[in-house]
């Protein structure tokens, strides 16, 4: 495969996907309850505004340490509650065009190295399925099983990592079916 054909096959799954996963977003309740809201929204972000949080992630109660962690006190903080993570945005921010470029590069990143990946498995003039799962399963594990571990570790809705499991596989499959059309025969 060429440089050219792959960043031809790549440019063009990314768009697919991109288009794809706009219309799963924003046409579709297929992810509208991702999020639960916080009961009384208002209250919790006015006593939150005085921290002044800078954007990041937290997570609290957070021991200091190892020690800390097994210590009476912070196991008492940890049995009251609430324990919790959060992840604090910019503010002032409602657009979504920097996350919408970013996911387009990230879509067309998915695509060149699971296009790499399989141009150096599988030569010219390969079978139409046998590029399409190649290239399929490579952008699959591109798309979502890095995804797990948020369920694992942090504790993530099965159920949200699940759904975004399987928008995956429907981006893996666009991804191997416009390689497999591309692929030199």
């Amino acid at each position: 495969m060429t440089m050219t054909t792959l960043l031809l096959a790549s440019l063009l799954s990314a768009v697919l996907v991109f288009l794809v996963s706009s219309i799963v977003h924003m046409a579709t309740p297929w992810h509208a309850g991702d999020f639960e809201k916080v009961p009384n929204e208002d209250g919790v972000m006015a006593a939150l505004r005085p921290f002044n949080l800078a954007p990041g992630s937290y997570v609290m109660p957070r021991p200091s340490s190892m020690k800390d962690l097994g210590s009476p006190e912070f196991k008492e903080k940890h049995r009251l509650g609430p324990s919790a993570m959060l992840h604090v945005l910019p503010g002032g921010q409602t657009g979504m065009g920097q996350q919408l470029v970013s996911w387009f590069l990230y879509s067309a990143i998915v695509a060149l190295m699971a296009g790499y990946v399989t141009s150096r498995g599988l030569g010219a003039g390969a079978p139409f399925m046998g590029v399409a799962k190649f290239v399929g399963a490579v952008a699959f594990m591109g798309y979502a099983v890095g995804l797990w571990q948020m369920s694992i570790w942090y504790r993530r809705s099965w159920v949200v990592t699940l759904k975004s499991t399987i928008d995956g596989i429907v981006y893996g499959a666009l991804t191997g079916l416009v390689f497999a059309w591309l692929w030199p025969r």
